[in-house]
């Protein structure tokens, strides 16, 4: 059965349950006036037929026990609908929950990578988590709590109005003071539930910034600093609904007392009826039943309400998520090899007003590879990025092709399958060696595996740990070294034998005895593809077939590494001077 349906049907069962819960009151008004008190039957046709076909008036006198027995007969009738309709509506919301939980997750991995840059992660989780589960409360409970009461005014005073348009008057005349009461008060609760929102959100992301940095923190002994920052975000938070909490415990007191006058008014009025016999005893006691029943719930409705106002603030910002564009393929976009030559033409980029690229171009053949050597913002990374398509160019600012296609003509989920890319600061899953090597290519067996991982020089030490390839890596690699992250990371990029690869930096925590030997194993194992490799020291370089020297992003210098050297310019300098380090070292 479908969420909408098991919706309406908890709808249902709950109006027969509150049928059933009035339908008490009148038995026992009809006990106490007609079969204790002797007064004439004067109800309706429907219960006059009811009272005959159970025998009589005098009969059921005779046998009030077996009123008895149908009033808890009605009662139970009403719990077991009940029951119907909690059981129909955790179904129903729960399905939804899931849905909008699996539809936010399969969103969010489909956004581009500059939206991920620009939203800090503690606040994605924090919508992703409580911002749904106030929207689960709200549908669970609120939600059904408003159509509850809905239903208990309209039947309540259908039947209250038809015995006694008096008493139904008194009863009725605080409910709209009660109601417009509560949208007075609480139309202005919003902004105070999205103030207090945004800032557990501002919380969670400290407290996930801390946790993901508990090596620098403990290095720079910034414990009093983490713990301060903490602190002062707590404090606003705890403020804030301080604040919010005093704004609704005036709106309770004051409902409360609202409430109050509204039950002594019903009764003064219910006994001058009952003294001026306008008004039986049995039913005294059904508007003081009926009263009690819809008297909480108009007052409740102000809790309804103020959470319907923290649910649309909820849903605002789950709806920012969704409403964020998806990366999308151009129409018509193919699979085809990946495997010619890579052409940038006049790239220009920018992260905003920051120009990053001006007007690059070079060539990478097929097969043939290519060094970028630059200082730090010179656009070393970007120019990986954009090949990868993380970041696209806009309209104007140059092109990136591979053998003679726009890489923009590709899919993008096939573009980067044949792309393997190793990060100057890889990322590892909570997992163990085997899973992180394998996680983009599940398919490969663990021989595959360990010649990945012999090449990436990595091979030895996880043979050397206790469980092998089995040995779990801790979040984000913690338990490995920066030089064995970025080997696993290599591995991960070349199991596969994508026919591109990239090095953004990924041997920069490596020493360089095995940085030498890496690359030996890589020149090997890459024959035939394209490999562009991005560092900062040139002893990384001097085997590729082209290198660019990348300054304020532009590029200064191209060449070969003896070309270069010729040409005694940046590369030439930086060489030098690296080489003379190197010296003094030995």
């Amino acid at each position: 059965m479908s969420g909408r349906l098991l919706y309406i049907g908890s709808v249902f069962f709950m109006a027969a349950s509150i049928l059933a819960t009035y339908a008490v009151p009148q038995i026992i008004r009809f006990v106490v006036d007609n079969l204790v008190g002797g007064l004439p039957l004067t109800s309706n046709v429907f219960v006059a037929a009811l009272v005959e076909r159970a025998g009589g008036v005098e009969y059921l006198r005779a046998n009030i026990l077996s009123v008895g027995a149908f009033t808890l007969l009605v009662a139970g009738a009403g719990g077991l609908c009940n029951f119907i309709r909690g059981r129909f509506l955790i179904l129903g919301s729960e399905g939804f929950i899931r849905r909008l939980r699996e539809r936010l997750y399969s969103h969010i991995q489909k956004l581009p990578y500059a939206w991920h840059v620009n939203v800090q992660a503690g606040d994605i989780i924090q919508r992703c988590t409580s911002d749904v589960e106030v929207v689960r409360n709200f549908i669970a409970s609120q939600l059904i709590e408003m159509a509850r009461t809905l239903l208990l005014f309209v039947f309540a005073y259908i039947i209250l109005f038809s015995m006694n348009v008096p008493m139904a008057m008194a009863s009725f005349v605080f409910l709209p003071v009660i109601i417009g009461y509560s949208f007075f008060f609480l139309r202005g609760v919003g902004s105070r539930f999205l103030a207090a929102d945004e800032a557990e959100g501002q919380l969670l992301s400290v407290a996930q910034e801390n946790l993901t940095g508990v090596r620098v923190v403990r290095a720079f002994g910034r414990e009093r600093y983490e713990i301060d920052r903490f602190e002062r975000e707590n404090n606003n938070f705890a403020n804030l609904w301080v604040r919010l909490g005093s704004l609704l415990s005036w709106y309770w007191g004051t409902s409360d007392m609202i409430t109050a006058l509204q039950m002594i008014i019903t009764c003064v009025v219910g006994v001058y009826q009952a003294v001026a016999g306008s008004l039986t005893v049995g039913e005294f006691i059904v508007f003081l039943s009926y009263n009690s029943m819809i008297i909480w719930p108009a007052r409740g409705l102000g809790r309804v309400l103020s959470e319907a106002s923290k649910t649309s603030v909820s849903l605002g910002r789950i709806k920012e998520i969704l409403d964020a564009p998806d990366e999308l393929d151009l129409p018509g976009a193919f699979e085809m090899p990946v495997d010619g030559d890579i052409v940038y033409d006049g790239v220009t980029f920018s992260y905003g007003n920051k120009k990053v690229l001006d007007n690059v171009s070079f060539t990478v053949e097929k097969g043939t590879t290519l060094g970028i050597l630059g200082g730090t913002g010179s656009g070393k990374t970007t120019v990986a990025h954009l090949l990868c398509r993380l970041y696209d160019l806009e309209p104007g600012n140059g092109s990136i092709s591979i053998g003679g296609a726009d890489i923009t003509e590709f899919k993008r989920a096939w573009l980067r399958r044949n792309i393997g890319i190793a990060l100057q600061e890889p990322f590892l899953y909570s997992r163990t060696i085997k899973e992180n090597i394998a996680s983009l290519m599940p398919r490969y067996t663990i021989d595959d595996i360990r010649k990945a991982a012999g090449i990436s020089c990595i091979g030895d030490a996880v043979e050397a740990f206790a469980n092998g390839y089995d040995t779990v890596v801790g979040e984000r690699g913690v338990t490995l070294s920066g030089g064995q992250k970025q080997r696993v990371a290599i591995a991960r990029a070349i199991l596969g034998n994508p026919p591109i690869m990239v090095f953004d930096d990924s041997l920069s925590a490596v020493d360089t005895e095995t940085d030498a030997k890496i690359r030996a194993a890589l020149n090997e194992r890459t024959s035939g593809s394209t490999v562009i490799i991005i560092s900062h020291r040139i002893t990384s370089l001097l085997k590729a077939d082209k290198i660019i020297v990348l300054e304020d992003g532009r590029v200064i210098e191209t060449g070969s590494h003896p070309e270069l050297l010729e040409q005694g310019g940046v590369y030439s300098r930086v060489y030098g001077l690296q080489s003379s380090i190197e010296e003094a070292d030995a």
